[in-house]
């Protein structure tokens, strides 16, 4: 079928271009609209949840009660200063009231909880007008540049819900930019050494470039339907990017060796390249989206927004990979090998050459290899046994941003964890005798500072409580889960939120959800592969691999963004806790991705079993055939995400250092090593499937051009001889 596709295509690549520019025009000009639609709220809450019903409870019947914006004043004397009060009442009075709905000082409230240990600093809290997120960040835009104004030899800082979430768009929206300056040109670079041509390293990049734009429009267009977060920008990008690369560069190579071949036409190069690399980018673009397709099962809006960003960017890849570069190959032909820089060796390399080599070195010991490599990555993922959950606030930003200098100073200098307290909601009664005896004995529990009535209309209480821990420790989730055993008042109801029961809530939905994340990927990953290798075991073996591969990579980014190692060098500060969404959205984009690699090398090693039915000697192949190439593809890739990963949003940055741990594991340690010993132990099991499974492969297989089905399997397979 890829083959008929590419003949078509090939033929018809005039109109195939023609249409390829319109839709980049539109993408270009409609596309680009993304930044101004995408939400700045982070989606990190559990809808549903106790803690999200005892925060729209107490909005429903206590009125708005959020921090949109937080001025911390400073200066030289003390809050007991007229002089002092008199410059920031100046400062507050002189913002347009239209666009401030309440304003909360200490001089107002006479609350101790607004002056700072040494009573050199307060802050104010401004409730934004708007009765919604569009018109509260509207009325924000409209006071920004008046907020920091303030006389008297005071300075001021401004944080809060809204000014963080502006301040975290505008570095996102810079990081993009900064990262595609950064990224290209060295790319380019690295295709045209890799290529030895200026033409042919052309094309991969066009496709990043169609795949950017195309992500942009499919964002735009998902906004009209659902939320889509902010950061999705970030993380479609270069994921966007990251294999259009990929995918280019199997398309290109593969184009380029069927045309070296004698007597070949271009329709017949060009159809060969579909039938073998279009076949692997197709089952690379659906496995890929399948496992983003997990995203889809969870609660939090971040992670559905992600998956559906996610799954949007993969299908405008493959579509680009499989319609407009085959198109321009076509209209190139041999011209793909102009503005040559060096001579072409022949394609796919020696079958003895150095990956070759390896290959058969390792498949002399591959029981000495297998063991070593997978200790290797079982040590490697160790630490994320001792991973600490923790929630998303301002400290995302880099160190000395004003939005985080307030926050720090709001949990450092300040008493009584002021943004972060356990909110215990109270309904059902207006007896303040039970409330006061209710809120003494959350007070008294282990690890508790003192409780205090911070709102109260009709049978709606609202009681803060403080405690002495890091807000994103474990003793804080546990005292959460201690408050909501405490017994309400009789005949009251009690929901049990904040920030911390908001880490806790995401942690129980992301736990129930996990199982059904794993039968979904752990399913449509086997059934995709099993019709692309016609095998029960390669599949299995596949998701075990990338399991371990993915367990050692959350280790070295638990060592890396929670405990510090490495924060000096790579510019961030660490928290000491890991938000539980990121962990997930890195497992289904780094799942999707290992596959590619996979694909790509078994089908070489298929295509090779297939003409000689010597395992040992298509492993060698195959290995030989792809592994200049992978490793290629992850370089490409790990220079699109390091750039990425610079940026100054540091959950953003975890998932860029992330994936380049991951691919160059998964490139060198696992496809080198890992893949050729565990082939070469199971020997001709490697081909094996049941006799229904076989017929059904035999009839439904995803097989390269016309050829005919492999002969089926024996039913219980001999392993070949390992020595």
């Amino acid at each position: 079928m890829l083959d008929r596709w590419g003949r078509w295509v090939h033929r018809r690549r005039r109109w195939v271009l023609a249409v390829a520019g319109a839709a980049l025009v539109f993408a270009g000009v409609w596309g680009t609209g993304v930044f101004g639609a995408l939400s700045s709220s982070g989606g990190f809450d559990t809808p549903g949840s106790e803690s999200a019903k005892a925060a729209a409870i107490a909005e429903r019947d206590l009125g708005r009660d959020a921090a949109d914006v937080v001025i911390l004043y400073e200066g030289g004397t003390t809050v007991d200063d007229p002089a002092y009060r008199a410059s920031v009442e100046q400062a507050l009075n002189a913002l347009p009231q239209d666009k401030i709905a309440a304003t909360s000082t200490y001089w107002s409230t006479k609350a101790p909880q607004f002056v700072s240990d040494d009573r050199t600093a307060t802050y104010a809290v401004l409730e934004l007008a708007g009765s919604d997120e569009a018109a509260r960040q509207a009325a924000y835009e409209a006071v920004e540049d008046e907020l920091t104004r303030v006389g008297g030899g005071l300075t001021a800082k401004v944080g809060g819900a809204v000014g963080t979430e502006t301040a975290v768009n505008e570095r996102v929206s810079a990081d993009i930019g900064r990262a595609e300056a950064m990224a290209i040109p060295v790319l380019l670079v690295l295709l045209v050494l890799i290529f030895g041509g200026l033409v042919s390293a052309s094309m991969p990049l066009l496709v990043g470039g169609l795949a950017i734009l195309g992500s942009f429009t499919a964002l735009h267009a998902l906004t009209y339907v659902t939320d889509v977060s902010i950061f999705a920008v970030n993380i479609t990008t270069f994921l966007g990017l990251g294999l259009a690369i990929d995918y280019g560069l199997f398309m290109v190579s593969r184009f380029r060796e069927e045309l070296a071949r004698d007597g070949r036409s271009i329709e017949d190069a060009m159809g060969a390249t579909m039938a073998t690399a279009g076949r692997t980018v197709a089952v690379s673009g659906v496995t890929v989206a399948v496992s983003l397709s997990g995203l889809l099962l969870f609660d939090q809006q971040f992670l559905v927004s992600m998956g559906y960003g996610g799954i949007a960017t993969v299908l405008v890849c493959m579509a680009g990979a499989l319609t407009v570069l085959p198109a321009m190959l076509g209209a190139l032909g041999p011209k793909v090998n102009a503005l040559s820089i060096r001579r072409r060796r022949p394609a796919g390399g020696r079958a003895d050459g150095w990956w070759g080599r390896v290959a058969r070195s390792v498949m002399r010991r591959p029981v000495v290899y297998a063991t070593a490599t997978v200790a290797l990555l079982l040590a490697l993922g160790a630490p994320f046994l001792g991973i600490n959950w923790g929630g998303m606030d301002a400290k995302v930003m880099p160190e000395g941003a004003d939005a985080r200098v307030v926050a720090e100073a709001l949990e450092t200098r300040f008493p009584g964890n002021v943004t972060s307290p356990i909110e215990a909601v109270v309904t059902g009664t207006s007896d303040q005798g039970a409330i006061q005896a209710y809120g003494a004995r959350l007070a008294s529990l282990p690890g508790a500072a003192d409780a205090t009535v911070t709102g109260a209309e009709g049978t709606t209480t609202r009681i803060a409580l403080t405690y002495d821990a890091d807000p994103n420790s474990g003793a804080v989730r546990d005292l959460v889960r201690e408050v909501r055993d405490v017994p309400p008042p009789a005949g009251a109801q009690v929901h049990v939120g904040g920030p911390a029961a908001e880490v806790a809530d995401s942690l129980g939905s992301i736990g129930s959800t996990m199982p059904w994340l794993a039968v979904l990927v752990g399913g449509a990953t086997f059934a995709l592969l099993f019709l692309a290798f016609g095998s029960v075991l390669l599949p299995l073996k596949a998701i075990v691999m990338n399991t371990l591969s993915l367990a050692a990579t959350f280790g070295a980014v638990v060592l890396i963004f929670q405990d510090g190692y490495l924060s000096g060098l790579l510019g961030f500060t660490a928290t000491g806790s890991i938000a539980p969404a990121m962990p997930i959205l890195m497992l289904a984009m780094l799942f999707g991705i290992s596959m590619d690699y996979e694909v790509f090398l078994l089908s070489r090693v298929r295509e090779q079993y297939d003409l000689t039915g010597d395992n040992t000697a298509a492993v060698a192949a195959g290995v030989q055939r792809t592994g200049a190439i992978i490793t290629s593809a992850a370089l490409l890739f790990i220079v699109v995400i390091g750039a990425f990963a610079t940026s100054g949003i540091t959950f953003i940055k975890m998932v860029g250092v992330g994936m380049v741990i991951a691919i160059a594991l998964d490139a060198t340690v696992v496809r080198g090593l890992l893949v050729p010993a565990t082939m070469r132990l199971l020997g001709r099991a490697n081909w094996w499937a049941p006799g229904p499974l076989a017929g059904l492969y035999r009839r439904y297989g995803i097989r390269e051009g016309d050829s005919p089905a492999p002969p089926a399997s024996p039913a219980s397979p001999d392993l070949e001889p390992v020595g």
